[in-house]
């Protein structure tokens, strides 16, 4: 199996220790750090979805225009778009992106950050209104001809889009999502199932769920986990790093009036904070403070140590059935480049070896 790097843009530099500055749209540093992913190696990169941020949509249209080869990944969370307009806006930024675009589908797992943009629907109704979107979308994307629907959630009639897209049959679908309700809607209609930096033992149960309800469609799904790797030339100096980033993070969330973080209504932040009661260090490289600290909001789990030690960290979850990992840094240009040049090429060799000796074993 080969594996996919999935790096993330945003639209101006920030993290948890950079705190965001104007211009909130910086087209200098997106021009930048798109194509720092590029010259890095990554296959893809994501752009993440907020109630009050920029458009990931038009960012990525954006992007696209000054890379070449880079794939991207569209944060897109139904409900705020017709999905009969949505499959056309989407096959035609696939169109427009040369085949390069796939969509990360948030059925949104917080009521306040929901409500922003108007969107009143509990926890189970949003994955009910997903599985009913998605289903729509690959209608729109695959009919060549004008159809009917009348649903729980979406009501049209002769929905029918003349573009489609440039992949076949659709743009990759990713989705993540560890509640029961999230689970079926995934066995269903993901492509690549995405969860956070868990533990091995956490994702070896989780994946071997989705496969389960994957199985009950006649379906197979891949695996996607993301981390923040923390690199130093030395585990020493990774770790040290690693509590100056912890400090940084909690000295802006104080000037930031915020508190520790509370647990987000997500069943996925709820299993990071479950990791995260193990200790600050699981499974030897695993670092948990950051999750615990902002109350396992997004991605915040990190890998910590050499190049060479956090390679073979990722690819114990290779060993388990993961073959894509989005990694992002604290300092997100200069870690892209510095995963390019230490990082990515040490595990692509490794699981380069490893395909080549089980061919020579199977021959």
């Amino acid at each position: 199996m080969s594996v996919d790097f999935i790096g993330m843009i945003q639209s101006q530099k920030q993290s948890e220790i950079h705190p965001p500055s104007d211009p909130v749209i910086d087209r200098d540093y997106v021009r930048a750090f798109a194509q720092a992913h590029e010259q890095a190696g990554f296959d893809r990169i994501l752009v993440p979805h907020h109630s009050t941020g920029p458009s990931a949509t038009l960012t990525i249209a954006y992007a696209a225009a000054v890379t070449e080869r880079i794939h991207f990944m569209l944060a897109h969370r139904p409900g705020f778009t017709a999905p009969t307009l949505a499959a056309r806006q989407i096959a035609t930024l696939d169109q427009f992106s040369g085949g390069r675009l796939g969509v990360h589908f948030i059925s949104g797992g917080s009521d306040s950050e929901q409500a922003r943009d108007g969107d009143f629907l509990d926890h189970d109704q949003r994955y009910a209104r997903t599985d009913e979107y998605l289903g729509i979308l690959r209608r729109i994307w695959a009919e060549d001809k004008p159809f009917d629907h009348d649903g729980e959630f979406y009501r049209f009639a002769q929905g029918f889009s003349e573009v489609k897209p440039a992949q076949k049959p659709h743009v990759p679908i990713y989705f993540g999502g560890a509640s029961e309700a999230a689970l079926a809607v995934a066995g269903k209609h993901a492509d690549v199932y995405a969860l956070w930096g868990e533990s091995l033992d956490q994702v070896r149960e989780l994946t071997t769920r989705v496969r389960a309800e994957a199985a009950r469609h006649g379906r197979e799904v891949r695996f996607s986990v993301s981390f923040r790797p923390v690199l130093a030339e030395t585990e020493e100096k990774a770790w040290a790093r690693a509590d100056s980033i912890l400090e940084r993070t909690r000295a802006l969330r104080v000037q930031a009036g915020y508190s520790r973080g509370g647990p987000q209504q997500s069943e996925g932040a709820r299993r990071l904070l479950a990791a995260a009661e193990q200790g600050d260090r699981v499974d030897q490289r695993l670092w948990t403070a950051i999750a615990r600290e902002t109350g396992g909001r997004s991605n915040s789990t990190g890998l910590v140590g050499t190049p060479e030690q956090v390679a073979e960290a990722l690819l114990a979850y290779y060993d388990i059935g993961v073959t894509t990992f989005l990694i992002r840094g604290f300092d997100p240009l200069e870690d892209a480049i510095d995963y390019g040049r230490e990082l990515i090429p040490r595990v692509r060799e490794e699981v380069a070896r490893r395909e080549a000796e089980a061919s020579r074993k199977a021959a």
